[in-house]
């Protein structure tokens, strides 16, 4: 098959490829390597479920630019200039839409000091290209007549759209199956190494899944599966991200537009859907595998949201998740080879899993090919943060 290398095992059934995790970049990375015409399996117990389940969805290449991030600037804008055809292709494999709309983004500020972070954002835009119009408090308002009347600017950034992961996961979910790929509801214990390659995952229950190559992607998780030398663990943690989802009346939104807003120097955020949800969020907490909504993340994220629209809180409140987002040190993902011949990393895509997706699942499935990670993901390597790596192999 595809992606059957000269040391693959020789079982006969063994896939040509195991993806652990099932989540959207484990999915997409699967779907992707299959319609390669490689034979690929998922390991997961729960396929669908992971931090994009609990995600807003937002394409925010330009909004969720960071100093010190512009290195992951043009890999965020390569995959979403593929959303609209990706959206399209996944509507037909996987039989159902995703909720992909190209709706723009609008970032305001409420006071002196948060309209001056948002002047420094504009600033660093401007410096990267990127396309985003300053707009005066009261044509922030006559866009999006909801917010207060204390928002003092903003900046409206056309290219900045949304999805709904939900819908993305299963979707994926049906295209997958619809490729062939097969999924083994169970937990990823361990990656198995012989003779210094990894030769197929470790089941909890025991048992062993043969391979030719083997994919970590399971987020957060991905550092915690065993069998691998430490010094080729992925540096990967949890960083918790606290979501509440609200009800609109259809026939009159709140909101048309994904809103965005620098309150107190802090950041929230409101994504609004066509079928009336509204999802605000988010918190981002270094607090471990704690996946427990507080009353305190609420309680910001209400209070923030409000003082940015206050006709909200006559809303119904429908759902509080907390979710864990896969961090790595310098926020940006690990794509490619993982160090070990026949292991390949797709993790800690932290805030951004959703937007890279498409661009995630095409050069996964090049390196799987290939043996070669595309030129446009390859400052995001494993090799960046292990110094250790190759005295872990000798």
């Amino acid at each position: 098959m595809g992606g059957a290398t000269p040391d693959a095992p020789d079982a006969p059934d063994a896939p040509d490829v195991i993806v652990v995790g099932g989540g959207v970049i484990g999915l997409v990375t699967a779907w992707r390597a299959a319609q390669r015409g490689m034979s690929t399996a998922v390991v997961d117990p729960r396929p669908g479920g992971g931090a994009a389940e609990v995600a807003a969805g937002m394409l925010a290449a330009a909004t969720e630019l960071h100093p010190g991030e512009e290195p992951l600037l043009d890999l965020a804008l390569a995959s979403a200039a593929r959303y609209p055809a990706f959206a399209e292709e996944l509507a037909q494999a996987g039989g159902a839409d995703i909720g992909y709309r190209p709706c723009g983004t609008l970032v305001a500020a409420l006071d002196a000091d948060d309209r001056a972070l948002l002047r420094e954002l504009h600033a660093l835009q401007r410096r990267c290209g990127l396309a985003a119009e300053w707009l005066g408090g009261r044509e922030c308002r006559r866009l999006e007549p909801m917010l207060a009347p204390g928002v003092r600017g903003g900046l409206l950034v056309d290219g900045d759209h949304q999805v709904d992961p939900r819908r993305l996961l299963a979707a994926l979910l049906t295209a997958c199956e619809r490729a062939g790929v097969v999924f083994h509801r169970e937990r990823a214990a361990t990656v198995a190494v012989s003779r210094g390659r990894a030769t197929g995952v470790g089941l909890a229950d025991g048992r062993e899944l043969p391979a030719g190559q083997v994919v970590l992607a399971a987020g957060c998780r991905s550092g915690e599966v065993g069998g691998l030398p430490p010094g080729l663990l992925p540096p990967v943690r949890p960083v918790k991200g606290q979501v509440l989802r609200l009800r609109m009346d259809p026939a009159a939104p709140t909101l048309s537009r994904t809103v965005r807003a620098v309150v107190r120097g802090g950041q929230v955020y409101l994504v609004p859907r066509a079928d009336g949800e509204l999802v605000i969020g988010a918190t981002s907490e270094e607090a471990g595998w704690d996946t427990a909504v507080t009353a305190g993340g609420v309680y910001q994220l209400l209070r923030d949201a409000h003082e940015l629209v206050p006709g909200l809180t006559e809303l119904p409140l429908t759902e509080c998740r907390a979710g864990l987002r896969p961090g790595t040190p310098d926020n940006a993902p690990l794509l490619g080879p993982g160090g070990l011949p026949g292991l390949l990393l797709a993790t800690g895509h932290y805030r951004n899993g959703v937007l890279l997706a498409p661009v995630t699942g095409e050069v996964m499935a090049e390196a799987l090919a290939t043996g070669e990670l595309p030129a446009l993901a390859r400052p995001f390597g494993a090799e960046r943060f292990s110094g250790a790596r190759a005295e872990a192999l000798t």
